[in-house]
């Protein structure tokens, strides 16, 4: 942990030397792509910094829209990471696993790249203690559509930013506070999201022998493929 520390030192220290855009830009996409660097860092350091530089309103929106850009790059790159592994893993040891690379692209039909699906995907990404890294992965590895990935995605993480932002820029203590415990929540719900998905392919492989209704609707969806 303590390599972790020394990245937040990093940062912090990063933060009072460059321009608060390019410590937010470059700051967002090291939180994404390491995980254990809690999300409210950056948001409530760059709130705070803004403040004490005297920044508007308007120049926070614009931090915000840095820190989405940069989040949602490093989300897509987790994506991409799984989106190549998923074909490999299905294609070498889907018989073993039982089921193919096509029964998982059926799965992500079932996100056809709707507005609904859209908003689900902002709104979880927008949750403060919401890990990002697995939803990230689980989209990748169904395949959902990178459009629409990326727009829910950047709109999550602009709206989930903006609540650090203001947090550091309004300088209240007691948030500061509250928002303390949400990387031990993100650390909770990390080994809750990976035990769903490690279930639901349980239940996927187990309905595939038995010839369930489920399994049934993958095979159409392969068909539909072919």
């Amino acid at each position: 942990m303590s390599f972790i520390k020394n990245i937040e030192a990093f940062l912090l220290v990063f933060a009072t030397k460059v321009p608060l855009g390019l410590f937010v830009v470059v700051g967002a996409l090291l939180e994404e792509i390491i995980a254990p660097i809690p999300s409210p860092l950056v948001g409530v350091t760059a709130g705070s910094i803004a403040a004490a530089q005297g920044r508007g309103i308007a120049y926070i929106f614009l931090i915000g829209l840095l820190a989405a850009a940069a989040k949602t790059l490093g989300c897509y790159l987790f994506y991409f990471v799984a989106d190549k592994a998923e074909d490999i893993i299905t294609n070498r040891f889907g018989k073993f696993l039982g089921f193919s690379h096509k029964e998982i692209e059926g799965i992500g039909k079932l996100f056809n790249g709707t507005i609904r699906d859209e908003i689900i995907l902002a709104v979880i990404r927008a949750i403060p203690i919401m890990p990002t890294t697995p939803v990230s992965v689980a989209c990748g590895f169904i395949k959902m559509k990178v459009r629409s990935y990326l727009i829910a995605t950047f709109i999550g993480n602009y709206i989930r930013g903006m609540m650090f932002i203001f947090v550091g820029y309004s300088g209240l203590s007691v948030f500061e506070s509250m928002i303390s415990g949400v990387n031990n929540m993100e650390s909770i719900m990390n080994v809750v999201i990976v035990f769903v998905l490690v279930a639901f392919l349980g239940f996927v492989y187990y309905n595939r022998k038995k010839g369930s209704f489920f399994h049934k609707f993958l095979r159409k969806e392969e068909s539909k493929a072919d």
